[in-house]
């Protein structure tokens, strides 16, 4: 199932669960939202967590407020990212206007959301932009949205024309095989995420050549997930570098081929890399091979993660925090599940703060935290889900 199905279904379901709020009132909330842009963190810290601890008849509207006519410009940001995790409805309308706004932050926030929300409306205003879209920070967010939309547009009943779907296929292939090669990474990725079948055969043409894209374009390859990958993955493992071996390992094991042994040579490799110096590329190839497991639902791989992380210490550490970041922005139910079996909650909770520290996915973190929140309510007091979520939102600071 396409990840853009799999998020729009679990936030309809969170939806449906709406957590219990506190008694703040539309003054509080008002104020709240005006501290959203102060330069000290911690008045913007407790700000946002007064915005989201309001009821959504409260809070909603001033949101709604903020990001069409505040003042400050990150306030208009800050206040569409916590609108969204409050699922309003109307988020939708501001969201298509603010994929023309020229507040590069609106802008990619309105590309997330559309992400997990694929909508011809909005393909019509991101394919065009796809070209002229200034902003390198933003770009990465339209790319995953455009991603989203390929795959979703193939759906009789989502409302896409066939010329609509061609095209914006059209552009993310090119995507894949043109341009600087950071952004062709997105692509890459982008289309491994959402199991976009389609450009299979030209992320397995980038899969062949060596170099600073061949490790991208295998794991994409295990995410689509087509059988016929395996014969490109197993002509790599005799051929391909070292540092690239780690995201073959994942990527067979994606396509269901051995992946227990997969997954141990990934750990042993990982061990290997954080004892000894100098292995520091072979290290993020194991964490990232290990994370795209993880997302996928193996519960093996985000295991090691935390266990060889923890003990860890930069520069080591910090390659292993992402990866661990990326799996709960990406799952976030799997990750709360996961920790739900820890002993050591404290040192885990720290470490997945670590990661959102450096990740900075604004849009993705609140919707980690809208999962949180949900899950905290739903949950009977004493039970491990509700130490788990309040550990989480007590580190967290959401």
């Amino acid at each position: 199932m396409p990840l853009s199905v799999v998020l729009a279904v679990a936030m309809s379901a969170l939806a449906a669960q709406e957590p219990k709020a506190e008694a703040i009132s539309a003054a509080q909330v008002r104020s709240a939202i005006d501290r959203l842009g102060d330069l000290d963190f911690s008045s913007r810290m407790k700000a946002a967590q007064t915005v989201r601890r309001a009821p959504p008849a409260v809070a909603s509207p001033a949101l709604i407020e903020a990001v069409s006519s505040h003042a400050d410009g990150y306030v208009r940001f800050k206040a569409l990212v916590l609108l969204a995790g409050f699922n309003d409805p109307r988020a939708k309308s501001l969201m298509l206007a603010a994929l023309k706004d020229p507040n590069d932050r609106l802008r990619s926030t309105a590309y997330s959301y559309f992400e997990d929300h694929p909508s011809p409306e909005s393909l019509g205003v991101m394919l065009p932009a796809f070209e002229r879209e200034p902003s390198e920070f933003v770009r990465p967010a339209l790319t995953r949205a455009l991603a989203a939309a390929s795959v979703a547009a193939a759906d009789p009943a989502s409302g896409f024309n066939r010329t609509t779907m061609e095209g914006v296929r059209g552009v993310m292939r090119q995507a894949v095989t043109r341009g600087q090669d950071f952004f062709r990474s997105i692509a890459i990725e982008a289309l491994g995420d959402h199991r976009a079948a389609y450009a299979q055969s030209e992320i397995v043409k980038v899969a062949t050549v060596e170099g600073p894209l061949q490790d991208d374009a295998a794991v994409a390859i295990g995410k689509i997930g087509e059988k016929k990958g395996l014969e490109t993955l197993a002509g790599l493992q005799r051929t391909a570098p070292r540092n690239v071996q780690p995201t073959i390992a994942a990527a067979i094991c994606l396509l269901g081929v051995n992946c227990g042994s997969h997954v141990g040579y990934l750990v042993q490799t990982l061990r290997f890399s954080v004892k000894e110096l100098g292995y520091q590329e072979l290290l993020r190839s194991a964490a990232n091979g290990l994370a795209a497991v993880a997302m996928a639902g193996n519960k093996d791989a985000l295991t090691a993660l935390f266990d060889v992380a923890i003990p860890s210490r930069d520069p080591a550490r910090a390659p292993m925090a992402l990866a661990i970041g990326t799996v709960a922005i990406r799952n976030p139910t799997l990750m709360l599940e996961w920790l739900e079996s820890r002993s050591d909650l404290a040192a885990s909770s720290a470490l997945l703060a670590e990661a959102f520290d450096m990740l900075e996915e604004h849009y993705e973190e609140e919707r980690f935290f809208v999962t949180v929140r949900r899950a905290y309510w739903r949950a009977a007091e004493g039970s491990p889900t509700r130490r788990v979520t309040a550990a989480l939102i007590g580190k967290l600071e959401f």
